[in-house]
Parts: C-alpha cells; structure tokens; sequence
C-alpha cells in the first residue's frame, strides 16, 4: 500500500506524522457531491455502486487524506430487517414503522448482507479497485444503540422517550432488540470486511443520550459483542458522542481504537482510556468555519495534546457540518500533516 499511515496509527505503531481523515468526509459540503445529488435522491446515490464509488473518491482527489470512508448509510440494514425508512427533503430519516413493542421486534429479521446490501459490497470492491492501494478504506455501521433508537424513535430525537420507555418498561424485549440488531451488525461489517474494507469503524452517535449506569447495563453489552465478533483481520474504531464522562466504559466496550469527540481534551481522554490503545479525534466540526489561522491554531493544540505518541489518528469530533467551507477542509489537513511531521 502506497500509505499505510492511518492503519499503521491504529495499531499503535510509529508513523511520520499523524493521519488524518474526517467524518463525513464524503457529502454535502462538496460541489462535486451536490452536482450529483441535484440529480439522485440520497438512497439512489447509496444504491448505486458506480455512484457511491465516485463520491467516496471525490474527497481523496480533492485532498492529502490518509483514508476513504465507503460512501453508504447507517440506516442501509433495515430493508433488509423488514423496517421501512425514506430521508425527507433535509436528508433526515424517516422511519416508516418504528418499533415499539414486542410484535414488532419478532418480526424483524437478521440480514444476508449478499442479498439485502448487494450494491454495498459492490461499491466496495469498486473502490477498492480504484484506489489500487493510494490509502486504506473503511467500512462502517451504527452501533446496536443507535440503531435501536433510530427504528423505535422513528426520527431524530431530543429526549429519546419511546426508547427509554421501552429499555426501562420492558427489558426483556429491550434485550430481544439488541440482540437482533448486533446480529445484524456482525454479520453486516463481516461482509464489508469480506469485500475488501481494511478497518471498519462503529458509530454511536446517540448513545450519548444514557448516563454511565444505563450505558453499562443496556448499551455496553451489544457493542461488546459486536466487536467481539467482527474478523480481527481489520482494526475497528468504536466511536460514541457525548459520553466523555464514561469513556472508561467506551474503552471496556472494545475495540482497537476509540473515537472522542470535542467535549473532553484529547490528552485528558487519552489518559482515561489508557495509552495502550490508539484514540481518534477530536477537532469541533463547527471549527472548520473559523479563519484558517484559527483552524491551524487548534490542529496545532490537539496535537500538541498528544504528545507525538503513536496511535493518534486525527478527525473530527463528529461529521462535518453541511456549509463547511471547502478551503476550510484543506488547511485543516495540510496543518495537520505539516504540524505533525517528524
């Protein structure tokens, strides 16, 4: 492989200077992007391999990345689970016919990644011919958590009631759920290993919404198991968002290398988690709309928090934010890189 850096970073081994990739690194704040999502619906444009191919490329032409991210979506399994969902007009999702009691989850069904996301593992190996070794890909999926919350809250949440009246009212049936959906997230990140990902990552965008009792008792277990499971050909990333407070939890859930966002020092986090394993972060996404001294300033300060260890690998805190200034993106990476080199 032309750069090996990123996968090198997670596994703790000494690089020339600190990979960088970004969260959403593939989508709306790129002209290329929009020129074919004035054309596609979002689903279309995830359905069609030749398409998810060209946008997952778009942002390694454009810039210096250490790694692509397989343009797709969270929500892609649930077809196959028997869960209806569309994005509305603002890209939201839309949950079609959520879950919310026992019924409904004996009837969702485990997935065959082959015939439910064909166009996934396709897109893959299309990229993965594409890129003929430039930089590593990564595959991805939502974690159980999220997932659940996704399906029983049916659209975005502030309070997450219908979740937790159903984690806390019935917690038989919570289990059930989970358990199905970290069957589906097993088998759904082997098969993109399988297809020729070099590092999966598993978000967990919304688990920040439990305390540290609740995560431990009714999230942990699921992401465990999920990355417990997965072929250990690949590193896995288990990135979570607001649960700074718990990451000794995060880090006992697994995985290679924990994603932080912006809410907890780098160094800080690090510490916690401990420095026997790589950990990824942390800029704020909305700091891509200061001015590029500004942008330099904080890359500088977050590596500057990592002290040079090896198993740094930088990112943002979470998915670049629609608007982000294209320039904005670029210096980000190149400071990283020039900051970082040794």
């Amino acid at each position: 492989m032309a750069n090996d850096t990123f996968l090198r970073a997670c596994r703790r081994e000494s690089t020339a200077y600190t990979p960088v990739w970004l969260m959403r690194q593939a989508g709306r704040y790129m002209k290329e992007y929009m020129a074919i999502r004035e054309k596609r619906s979002f689903l279309e444009m995830c359905k069609t391999p030749e398409i998810a191919c060209e946008v997952t490329l778009q942002p390694i032409k454009a810039f210096d990345l250490d790694a692509a991210i397989i343009f797709a979506d969270i929500l892609l399994p649930l077809e196959g689970m028997g869960i209806g969902f569309e994005f509305t007009k603002n890209e939201g999702p839309l949950i079609r016919n959520p879950v919310r009691e026992r019924g409904h989850i004996d009837a969702i069904k485990v997935i065959k990644p082959e015939e439910d996301v064909p166009y996934l593992l396709d897109a893959i190996k299309m990229v993965k011919a594409e890129l003929n070794g430039k930089v590593p890909l990564i595959g991805f999926s939502g974690a159980p958590f999220t997932l659940a919350s996704y399906i029983i809250e049916g659209e975005g949440s502030r309070n997450y009631v219908h979740t937790k009246k159903l984690m806390y009212g019935d917690p038989g049936a919570w289990k059930v759920l989970m358990d199905k959906i970290s069957d589906v997230v097993i088998v759904y990140l082997n098969a993109q290993i399988d297809a020729g990902v070099q590092a999966v990552q598993l978000f967990d965008s919304w688990v920040g919404c439990l305390g540290p009792d609740d995560y431990r008792e009714y999230a942990l277990p699921y992401t465990k198991r999920v990355l417990s499971s997965i072929k250990k050909s690949v590193p896995a990333i288990n990135f979570s968002a607001n649960t700074g407070t718990y990451l000794d939890l995060i880090r006992e859930a697994g995985g290679d290398v924990v994603g932080v966002d912006w809410r907890r020092r780098l160094d800080d986090a690090w510490m916690t988690i401990g420095h026997d394993i790589a950990i990824q972060g942390n800029l704020d996404p909305a700091a891509l709309f200061a001015p590029p001294a500004e942008i330099r300033k904080r890359a500088r300060e977050i590596l500057e928090t990592a002290g040079g260890r090896p198993g740094h690998i930088f990112n943002l805190g979470h998915g670049i934010i629609v608007g982000t200034p294209v320039d904005s993106v670029r210096v980000l990476i190149d400071s990283v890189h020039e900051f970082s080199r040794k």
